[in-house]
Order: structure tokens, then C-alpha cells, then sequence
């Protein structure tokens, strides 16, 4: 396996050596795949998933106004849309 620093593999090495290169990417690397000394793929991690507290996480820190759902505010609102006529 070609252990550079720049994690570039030819497509011989990276087909040996897959679960290694998934391994390091795993771990945050990219890696470079070529064909004949040229690039042709690389491979990133994926963005881990969101991590979801709960509902109910804003209970308590949020005020609405008491004129919120008036009739002057959504016709602001469409307005700021120019959905007003």
C-alpha cells in the first residue's frame, strides 16, 4: 500500500488495500485514487448525523409577542414577500 502523506493510492493499491482506505477516511482523511499518476476519484467522509436532543429543548426560552398572529403582523409579513396586492 502506497502510505503517503498525501493519501493518494493507484487503483491496484486501493482495490488490495479497501478496507483500510474506508478505515482512514473513517478517521477524517481524503484519499486520492489515480489512474497512470492521474487523479480520477477521492474519497471523503460523509457528514455525521445531527444529533437530536429531544422535543421540548426551547420549552420555556421562547416568547411570542402578544400581538403575534394579528392581523397587522401578517400583513407585514406577506408584504415583506410582496404577497400583498
Amino acid at each position: 500500500m502506497s502510505d503517503n502523506a498525501a493519501g493518494q493510492f493507484n487503483i491496484h493499491d486501493a482495490k488490495t488495500n479497501l478496507s483500510r482506505i474506508i478505515e482512514r477516511v473513517e478517521h477524517g482523511e481524503e484519499i486520492i485514487i489515480s489512474r497512470a499518476g492521474h487523479p480520477v476519484a477521492k474519497v471523503i467522509p460523509l457528514p455525521g448525523k445531527v444529533q437530536r436532543r429531544g422535543r421540548g429543548l426551547l420549552r420555556g426560552k421562547l416568547v411570542l409577542a402578544p400581538d403575534w398572529d394579528s392581523e397587522a403582523v401578517n400583513e407585514s409579513i406577506a408584504a415583506g414577500f410582496g404577497l400583498t396586492p
